[in-house]
């Protein structure tokens, strides 16, 4: 069976041997009637655009001319001290200088198409590691492997060189990073922004008994090769002062003002020349040196200010415990989306045009409440800086502002307190008493005397203290709310917002979606490999949809062979990096059996452990010819708990207690494994995702919005146990077409938990399930961990304090894993309800995702750009008009 290509873009990049390609044409740039400038500069000009006017060539001699040039010209390095990670930083910046081009090229296209563009702001960009992915978007893989290899370095092992850029923690920022590839890859005009963070979140590490240590995770340390420092691009953003009246409005004067520096990173897409781009801040002092204070001898002092400045882009989440903390979090928020905005209003203003057409080129979309200042400061700069009417401005800004929420749980809507608000960013507050009172003056005077409605609709909570609530603020301020899942949305809409919904706020679904570049093409060749030569294309890798032809093979014994065979060798990757890291063997004949995500109490990583416990103790009871015919399980875990987040703590110290009983016990051997793999992050993600046979998305109904690993899992040939929760639900809508059971699903449903809750709560006051209560008699016992981790596990699974349902859905959990055993002996048909799997997921690539997007929330059209297609009167000035 012959693989065929089809893809130009790609054909064209991988078969460019004889020379660079024309980027466009430089004839006509300085004739009288398009050049005004001297003679002189005329000359000037066509000479850079001649100079300019191709891209670098892409073959394998040309390619690594240019890895040895970066290698003494910009690393300064020689020969003799060229080691893997100088190899890779010659080869990034080589891939980096080949984005630029067509990065330039892309912006300077939108700029003179005047498209409108989409603003994508998020607080996380979890964008895993740069090199392999940029290669395989780009095409040119198999050039820089092949000139890599040409003078002595295996790409491998220089790609493993790159260390993961701590800019995100979880599903929020690996979404957005998810989104600017779909973005980029479907030719839309788009702009990522966040802040560029020194530190990530924590490098997690275990001490010996199993307790999650928090170490700096300085992911700078060496440099970023990705990304360009703009420090032409700087903005001044202001704290704390005072709000002055002019006579005509009011203007904030006074406090503390920062610079914004811009840093830019290229975002490919695949098989296209449309390069994006991610632009990050960093904070730095409006003044760099206090030269007074250090005349003075008080040399702390004269750095005390710079310092103060840089810890607003220092850390992703600084623990918001303290009042400090809280207030760093908002300095955050504040300094980017200012930032932000001033950047976005810079570039619609090269035009001439009013701003009360910013709607016509401008979307904004706030990932999460986060971002949620931005509504409020675009109204300070239209009115305060801009001069446009109250009126004007928020008609403007509601027109250009939509908001995704990511949960349903109460404790993460955010809210400022408004002592705060009013201390750090006090003509914002005014504004928000402006918007809420005619906000609320609107609702009055449709139900008058409804004081409990305006209450829950106010965008200031009463209380002590005041608080600000940003989710109501987000809604009030934004053109559409959209929850990412059609259970989660319609929760948003039900219980979240139910006034707003009402009252006719526009309420959508927009079903999160995964890249399959990174997620299948880059974690899992053999897979990726496997879906092109069986359905003869690689056309599925930007239309996943087409990886339904599976089905017509699922029968075939040579399909089902090469499956198999491909998901051992990725169980044997795994078991080698888990031999490595973790000091701990296991099988690859075993069934592996995955939860990896952020530790909390309502994704229920206890419940799946407590399983562990059961089913350790079932074994320990059998007979050796009983255990003979159970199936060997490894049971890995992954993830980070919030570092003030002390039960998430606890369970994980549990987990690694309860794996080191269990994997030092002889009479058990393979049977059972339990692993914690420490550090979760997308590049032991890319290892471990391709690795599953079953994956657990186990968290309590109606708590979890929607979930992406889930999509990962099930893309690269695994199966889900999980609750009717999130994405699960229309996992199993898709996959389940032929009524055969392709999920396990267990526990209670959404509308049955608030009445398991008060059962719970109100009724026998016992553990009934024999299981159950023997694992937690064990915990109590400190077989597994000491008492100041036992004790409070053993007392979150009292019934009365069971808030998330773990004792409540463990018999129900225990028959699901029941019939994963029983399944996962017939190999031939667990393997064939994983390739149907693989089959039916079309409908979780972000690119039907950012489709929907594009076409119902921001209203804006795809820009492709191609070589020829753009026309400098100016390349100097052209260059920096499209930034």
């Amino acid at each position: 069976m012959q693989h065929k290509r089809t893809r130009s873009f790609q054909d064209l990049a991988a078969g460019r041997v004889s020379g660079p390609e024309p980027r466009y044409s430089v004839t006509g740039n300085t004739t009288p009637q398009d050049v005004e400038y001297s003679e002189e500069h005329a000359r000037r000009n066509s000479l850079l655009a001649s100079l300019m006017s191709q891209y670098l060539a892409r073959d394998v001699p040309a390619i690594q001319r240019q890895i040895v040039g970066h290698v003494e010209y910009t690393l300064a390095r020689t020969r003799y001290n060229f080691d893997d990670f100088g190899a890779y930083q010659a080869t990034a910046l080589s891939v980096r200088d080949r984005l630029i081009e067509s990065w330039n090229d892309t912006q300077q296209f939108f700029t003179e198409r005047d498209v409108k563009r989409v603003y994508y702001l998020s607080l996380e960009f979890l964008m895993g590691r740069y090199l392999t992915n940029a290669l395989m978007n780009v095409g040119i893989n198999s050039q820089f492997a092949e000139a890599l290899q040409g003078i002595g370095y295996d790409m491998e092992r220089v790609a493993d060189q790159e260390r993961d850029p701590g800019l995100g923690n979880g599903g929020l920022g690996r979404l957005a990073a998810c989104f600017m590839d779909s973005l980029a890859t479907l030719n839309y005009p788009a702009w990522g922004y966040g802040i560029r963070y020194k530190y990530g979140m924590f490098f997690q590490k275990l001490d010996p008994e199993g307790h999650q240590l928090e170490m700096p995770d300085y992911w700078l340390t060496h440099g970023n090769p990705w990304e360009i420092e703009r420090l032409d691009v700087t903005y001044p953003i202001r704290f704390y002062g005072h709000v002055e009246s002019t006579g005509e409005g009011f203007k904030w004067v006074g406090g503390e003002v920062v610079r914004a520096v811009a840093y830019d990173s290229p975002i490919p897409g695949y098989d296209t020349y449309n390069t994006l781009n991610l632009r990050l801040w960093s904070a730095q002092p409006a003044k760099e040196f206090d030269l007074g204070s250090f005349s003075r001898g008080d040399y702390y002092g004269a750095v005390a200010t710079k310092e103060e400045s840089e810890k607003i882009s220092s850390v992703l989440y600084p623990n918001d415990s303290t009042d400090g903390g809280k207030e760093l979090r908002l300095k955050q928020q504040f300094f980017f989306v200012s930032a932000t905005l001033q950047d976005a209003l810079r570039r619609f203003l090269k035009h001439d045009r009013p701003l009360t057409e910013l709607p016509t080129k401008v979307a904004i979309q706030l990932n999460d409440t986060h971002p949620t200042i931005g509504i409020v400061e675009l109204m300070r700069q239209l009115m305060d800086v801009h001069g446009l009417g109250w009126t004007a401005s928020w008609e403007t800004v509601r027109k250009v502002f939509s908001y995704t929420n990511h949960t349903v749980l109460p404790e993460a809507l955010e809210k400022w307190s408004v002592g705060l608000m009013e201390k750090l960013l006090p003509r914002h507050m005014q504004i928000i008493y402006e918007i809420n009172r005619r906000h609320l003056a609107t609702i009055a005077s449709k139900y008058p005397g409804d004081g409990a409605k305006l209450q829950r609709m106010s965008i200031i909570e009463d209380g002590y203290p005041k608080m600000v609530r940003m989710a109501n603020l987000a809604v009030v301020g934004s053109h559409t709310v959209n929850g990412v899942a059609a259970i989660h949305s319609g929760l948003v809409a039900t219980r979240l917002f139910p006034d707003f919904a009402a009252e006719g706020y526009r309420i959508l679904n927009m079903t999160n979606g995964v890249t399959p570049r990174r997620w299948v093409q880059q974690a899992n060749p053999a897979l990726s490999d496997i879906i092109s030569r069986w359905i003869e294309t690689d056309e599925w890798v930007s239309n996943f949809e087409l990886a339904r032809g599976l089905e017509s093979y699922v029968n075939n014994a040579d399909m089902q062979r090469e499956f198999a065979e491909a998901k051992k060798a990725n169980k044997e990757r795994l078991a080698a990096v888990i031999k490595s890291t973790c000091g701990i063997e296991v099988s690859p004949d075993a069934l592996f059996d995955i939860q990896i995500k952020r530790i909390h109490e309502y994704k229920r990583q206890l419940l799946n452990i407590l399983g562990v416990i059961a089913r350790y103790n079932s074994l320990k009871r059998m007979s050796p010819e009983e255990r003979a015919k159970q199936v060997p399980r490894v049971v890995i875990f992954g993830g980070k708990a919030a570092a003030a987040y002390t039960q998430a703590k606890h369970i994980i110290r549990l987990i690694n207690g309860v794996g080191k009983v269990v994997n030092n016990d002889g009479d058990i051997g393979d049977l059972l494994k339990v692993v914690f793999m420490a550090n979760y992050c997308v590049s032991l993600a890319e290892v471990i995702i391709p690795a599953n046979d079953i994956s657990e998305h186990i968290s309590t109904a109606g708590m979890e919005a929607s979930g992406t690993s889930n999509m990962k899992f099930v893309m690269n040939g695994g199966l889900i146990i999980g609750t009717m929760d999130g994405a699960n639900i229309e996992i199993r809508e898709e996959t389940e077409k032929d009524g055969e059971e392709h999920m396990f699903v267990f526990g209670l449903l959404t509308p049955e938990v608030d009445g398991a809750r008060e059962a719970l709560k109100f009724g026998e006051q016992k553990i009934g399930d024999k299981r159950l209560a023997e694992a937690v008699k064990q915990i109590s016992s400190n077989m597994f961990c000491g008492p100041e981790t036992s004790g409070p596990i053993a007392s979150a699974l009292q019934p009365y304090n069971d808030y998330y349902l773990v004792t409540r859905d463990f018999p129900s959990y225990m028959d699901a894993q029941d019939r994963v055993d029983a399944s996962y002996k017939d190999q031939t048909e667990w393997i064939k309800k994983c390739i149907l799997s693989v089959a039916r997921m079309g409908k979780f690539s972000s690119d039907r995702t950012i489709r929907e997007y594009a076409e119902k929330i921001w209203e804006i059209e795809q820009a492709p750009f191609m070589p020829g297609s753009i026309s400098y009167k100016d390349p100097a000035s052209a260059k920096a008009n499209g930034k």
